[in-house]
């Protein structure tokens, strides 16, 4: 099974890139990379204040064996700002409760004045949870405009070729809210 099949099966579909989209991402661009073992695929971008995790998989024999621990950990040893959506727990799909469990157990928080509402291709909306794993003391504003960084560079690039629309306009899809 190749990687994209692997993490094709495992997230959402509405959170789910085209193949064609990621490989652009990593050829084009040289903030976004892909790594992949037996054990993981991840696909980031390190950008020079912080690293946008698009994608992180651990596969399900090699669950539970500090992997997914190790790899975060490699990232917050260069001491930046790690940012990354998870969708919020739904007591209907375990799978969500761990990975938000597995997060927060490795120091990540939720950033809660930000909203982050998304469509899919039909047009309906979805919400995901902003989670951030801080270097040093930062205020959710500044998450708020690192996440829309993300947006444009990581979500948005090319996604008209692909997608025929712009998928996460960061003035529609983020909110400030008290």
């Amino acid at each position: 099974m190749s990687w994209y099949d692997k993490l094709n099966h495992y997230f959402p579909e509405q959170e789910m890139k085209k193949k064609e989209h990621l490989n652009d991402l990593i050829e084009d661009k040289d903030v976004y990379h892909k790594e992949e073992t037996e054990d993981y695929i991840v696909l980031y971008a390190e950008f020079p204040e912080f690293i946008f995790i698009d994608y992180i998989l651990v596969t399900s024999t090699c669950r539970g064996k500090g992997i997914g621990t190790g790899i975060l950990n490699r990232f917050k040893a260069k001491d930046k700002m790690i940012l990354l959506e998870a969708e919020p727990p739904d007591i209907e799909d375990v799978d969500t409760e761990k990975r938000m469990a597995f997060y927060m157990r490795n120091g990540f928080l939720k950033a809660n004045h930000i909203q982050y509402e998304r469509k899919d291709e039909e047009g309906e909306s979805y919400f995901m949870n902003i989670l951030y794993w801080p270097a040093k003391e930062i205020s959710q504003k500044i998450i708020m405009d690192r996440m829309a960084e993300a947006c444009r560079v990581v979500h948005n690039y090319r996604s008209r070729h692909y997608y025929g629309r712009e998928v996460a306009n960061p003035e529609k899809v983020l909110r400030w809210i008290e």
